[in-house]
């Protein structure tokens, strides 16, 4: 029966990551940074696009046809709602994108910090490869040493048994 080895310890891949936690959310935690940064994700989407120039479109048939009279042509109350849209979009998008750049900073500050650590880690394997392999040689030539020096008593041995053995067999 073996001994229970011990379980190792779990890496924790993120630990150079959590200093930087509090980047993760752009405008914060609460409800309305949240949605704020939604909608700031929102405004360079297909979907948006597409409905704004749909909105613009129907506008404009509507008051060019004549249906309806809210804003005829130049289109002002249009001019001031895109304007309008301009001032809060243009902040909302100018703090996502500082944000944005916070945290990959940020991200690439935890990365360098994770590059050096594996280099620290992987010169002090090496320094210790070298140990080891330093005493591995030599270790292996006190191993030549002494099989060279069992080799030489094992003849000497040989030497002094065929001597006895010569000088017995001649005194009988």
């Amino acid at each position: 029966m073996t001994p229970d080895k011990p379980k190792p310890t779990p890496v924790d891949h993120l630990r150079f990551h959590r200093a930087h936690a509090h980047l993760a959310p752009t405008f914060g935690n609460d409800t309305f940074a949240l949605k704020a940064e939604a909608f700031a994700r929102f405004f360079g989407t297909p979907t948006f696009l597409g409905a704004q120039t749909a909105i613009v479109i129907l506008w404009v048939v509507l008051n060019v046809t004549g249906i309806t009279h809210f804003d005829v042509y130049p289109f002002i109350l249009l001019n001031l709602a895109f304007s309008l849209q301009s001032a809060y979009a243009a902040p909302l998008i100018l703090l996502a994108q500082t944000r944005q750049a916070a945290r990959d900073k940020a991200q690439s500050d935890a990365d360098a910090q994770h590059r050096e650590a594996l280099a620290v880690a992987n010169t002090e394997r090496q320094a210790q490869a070298e140990q080891t392999s330093k005493q591995l040689l030599a270790l292996l030539e006190q191993n030549t040493h002494l099989t060279e020096m069992t080799q030489k008593l094992t003849e000497h041995i040989e030497t002094l048994t065929c001597e006895m053995h010569e000088h017995f067999v001649r005194k009988t």
